[in-house]
């Protein structure tokens, strides 16, 4: 059997780049099977898919070579073996509505996430009941001490090894003490097109203001709120003048968890990078 890997690069997009870690594979008698590359704003993003088979050295040797290579042309470039990663591993935050914890338990129940939820963590225990039918450990602790409440959160998370912070409807807001903690490491759904109508309520912002369609976001959690790269955003239709506050609402929820499941999957599936505050997705198919 072939022992195959995929070989990651990124950074700033400049003439001659594949050929010199094509030049190099093959001095490693390293076979390369396929590639999909693409440029965004400048920005070169590549995946090659290899043969390890009959490779003239170590997996380590090679390794450290395309990392020289990288540092004297300017580009981060990795490599692992294909299937060999370990699957990743999320928190998710709550507080009370369920919908969108449900839709992650959903999809993970049904394989469509690559990785697994390890806990559930809230400032309310409404939700316990949810978790543990799922067999997910489930934690919470109120919040009235800020301080407290989030010492006690990132605790929980690296207690779990957790890789990933899904804010599924966790409605505090993060210190940016606590968001440097985790880097591009939190996801958050807004129930909004960012970038309008961030903060709280935000379905009642766009009914008020008689817009037609609105919406939900995805995006990586910052330090300024609801301003973070934003990774997937869908879209409803108002009917201004025959859909209540509430029909509203109703449509935003219905979204809400669906876009999040997606967003999370992405991240899991290592199809994101985010550079200058943007969310770029790596070519796809080679990347599993």
């Amino acid at each position: 059997m072939k022992n195959r890997g995929v070989v990651s690069v990124i950074g700033r997009d400049q003439k001659g780049i594949v050929a010199r870690i094509s030049t190099y594979l093959a001095g490693q008698n390293i076979n390369i099977e396929d590639i999909e590359q693409r440029v965004v704003e400048g920005l070169f993003i590549m995946s090659m898919r290899v043969d390890l088979t009959d490779v003239s050295t170590t997996l380590d040797e090679v390794v450290l070579g395309l990392k020289r290579i990288g540092e004297e042309i300017g580009v981060e470039i990795t490599m692992r073996l294909a299937g060999g990663r370990d699957r990743r591993r999320f928190a998710i935050l709550v507080t009370k509505e369920p919908r969108c914890l449900e839709a992650l338990l959903r999809d993970h129940r049904a394989g469509k996430l690559g990785g697994d939820p390890v806990v559930v963590l809230s400032n309310h225990e409404v939700l316990r009941s949810l978790a543990e039918r799922a067999g997910i450990p489930f934690f919470w602790r109120d919040a009235e001490d800020k301080a407290a409440h989030e010492a006690f959160l990132v605790e929980r998370i690296r207690e779990h090894r957790a890789d990933l912070v899904v804010l599924a409807r966790y409605m505090r807001i993060l210190s940016n003490e606590f968001i440097a903690k985790f880097p591009n490491r939190i996801i958050n759904i807004h129930p909004s097109l960012l970038p309008y109508h961030p903060g709280a309520n935000a379905y009642k912002q766009a009914w008020e203001e008689g817009v037609r369609v609105s919406g939900c976001t995805a995006h990586f959690a910052t330090a300024e709120l609801d301003a973070g790269p934003v990774i997937l955003q869908d879209v409803f239709q108002i009917r201004v003048g025959e859909d209540t506050l509430e029909d509203v609402k109703a449509k935003g929820r219905a979204l809400e968890g669906e876009v999040l499941s997606q967003a999370v999957e992405l991240f899991l599936n290592d199809q994101l990078i985010v550079k200058d505050n943007k969310v770029i997705f790596r070519p796809g198919r080679l990347s599993e």
